[in-house]
C-alpha cells in the first residue's frame, strides 16, 4: 500500500459506534456501482472470497465488481452490523437487482470483514444467496445511489 494513502477512518479496534460508520461508508460505496471507488477501501493485497470465487487484490476486485454491476442491474444495498470485535466487522446485507431479461432477485448474505491498523480492509469473506422475487416484492425503491437516511434498513423492512 502506497504510504500516500491517507488513513480510512474510523480506525480498528472498533467501538459499535465506528463499526456502524465502517458499515455505512462501505454501503454508500458499493451503490455508487464505481468499482474503482469501492476498491480503494481494500489492501492492494485485499484477500476476498465471494460466493465460490476467490480473489486477490484491488484489480482483480475492480474487475470482479465491473462484471458484477453489469449483470446485476438498478443494483441497491443494504447492510447492517452485525457484530464487531478488534480490527473485525460482521455484517448481514441484502440487495436488489435484476437481469437482462428484466427477472428480479433479492441477494441476502452475510460478511466478515477484517481491517489493517489505517482502516483498509484486508480479508473480506462473503455468503450469498438468490431470492428470485417479483417486481412486485420489491422494497428498495429509492433513486439509484445513496440509500436516503429516512428509507428504512433491513431490520424495519423485516428483512
Amino acid at each position: 500500500m502506497s504510504t500516500s494513502e491517507q488513513p480510512r477512518s474510523p480506525l480498528p479496534p472498533f467501538t459499535t459506534e465506528g463499526a456502524a460508520q465502517k458499515v455505512r461508508m462501505a454501503e454508500d460505496a458499493w451503490n455508487t456501482r464505481d468499482p474503482n471507488r469501492v476498491a480503494l477501501a481494500y489492501t492492494p493485497d485485499s484477500v476476498w472470497r465471494n460466493r465460490a470465487e476467490f480473489l486477490s487484490g484491488r484489480e482483480a476486485i475492480q474487475q470482479f465488481l465491473t462484471r458484477k454491476w453489469a449483470k446485476e442491474l438498478d443494483y441497491r444495498l443494504i447492510k447492517e452490523l452485525w457484530a464487531c470485535a478488534g480490527n473485525r466487522i460482521a455484517v448481514r446485507f441484502a440487495y436488489e437487482w435484476h437481469d437482462d431479461s428484466g427477472s428480479w432477485f433479492r441477494s441476502y448474505g452475510n460478511e466478515n470483514w477484517e481491517f489493517d491498523d489505517r482502516g483498509f480492509m484486508k480479508r473480506r469473506v462473503a455468503s450469498i444467496n438468490d431470492l428470485p422475487i417479483t417486481a412486485a416484492e420489491r422494497k428498495y425503491y429509492w433513486p439509484l445511489g445513496r440509500r436516503p437516511d429516512d428509507h428504512p434498513g433491513l431490520s424495519d423492512l423485516g428483512l
